[in-house]
């Protein structure tokens, strides 16, 4: 495949993806999917299973079987409104599609969320969460570069990010570098974790290739700064979920969580980073 058919098909199925991960209530029916992509339908489902590496329905299930156990895990909702958000019509099927993938039924999930959270509490030592707060968040326009596997691997997407940034000369003073994290680690195999390395513009771009554009939308966060090296995030999202924001009485809302990056790892010992940590709210 040429490069430029290569680019142009990155950025329809980047589009597709933003979509179904915005539209998970939604029908998304293989036409209108093809549409947004500019694919008539039947080569759409070849090129989207070659590139994703899941067919469509896979996809949309699996990451509607996903947000339902953030729920069962997060909040008090009754199993069969989680159910019927998930697209299953009955609790029955929903069950069983539940414990076919997670391999345990969702009110068993349940029950064993608070013994999975205190597994994930970081145990004895000093804190690296503090600043616990309830924060908004404006409207921002990222240009990023989405990656799929651990999150111990997403240095890729910033490699690749960073000198094209640079060719368009959006590096510089001031310049915010943010991660989206969409996925639960302790839910989504780690071949299947998304999160994209972005950095935060105030000009138009275009979407280039492997390079995106979105919008993080304004609202209302649970916000904590993490102090400490990158792969020690898990505990203050641990502790910014699972102790601090209990006692508010908020709930979380099914939407990626957002990483803003304070220091840079180039010029900043890894025990001193500060990244804070946005939780999205209901």
């Amino acid at each position: 495949m040429k490069a430029g058919t290569a680019n142009s098909y990155s950025e329809r199925i980047g589009l597709v993806l933003l979509h179904i991960e915005r539209s998970l209530d939604a029908p998304l029916s293989l036409d209108e999917l093809a549409d947004i992509a500019h694919f008539s339908p039947f080569h759409f489902h070849r090129v989207f299973r070659g590139m994703v590496g899941e067919s469509v329905k896979g996809h949309v299930r699996r990451l509607r079987l996903e947000r339902a156990a953030q729920q069962l895990r997060g909040t008090e909702r009754p199993v069969l409104e989680i159910a019927l958000e998930a697209g299953y019509e009955a609790h029955e099927s929903f069950t069983r599609a539940f414990a076919d993938m997670f391999g345990t039924p969702p009110s068993e999930f349940r029950k064993n969320r608070e013994a999975s959270l205190q597994g994930r509490l970081p145990a004895g030592g000093p804190s690296r969460a503090s600043g616990f707060r309830i924060g908004k968040l404006d409207a921002m326009r990222v240009v990023y570069v989405r990656h799929v596997g651990p999150y111990n691997e997403v240095g890729k997407a910033w490699n690749k990010l960073f000198p094209w940034a640079g060719r368009q000369g959006l590096l510089g003073p001031g310049m915010r570098t943010v991660g989206i994290s969409y996925d639960d680690p302790d839910i989504t195999a780690p071949d299947k974790l998304r999160y994209d390395a972005a950095l935060v513009v105030s000009r138009p771009v275009a979407p280039a290739g492997e390079i995106g554009v979105q919008e993080i939308s304004a609202g209302e966060y649970a916000v904590a700064l993490h102090t400490g090296p990158y792969h020690c995030l898990s505990d203050s999202y641990a502790e910014l979920a699972g102790r601090w924001l209990p006692e508010t009485g908020r709930e979380l809302r099914s939407a990626a969580a957002i990483e803003f990056y304070l220091d840079s790892p180039q010029t900043t010992a890894a025990e001193k980073l500060r990244t804070e940590i946005w939780l999205p709210l209901e």
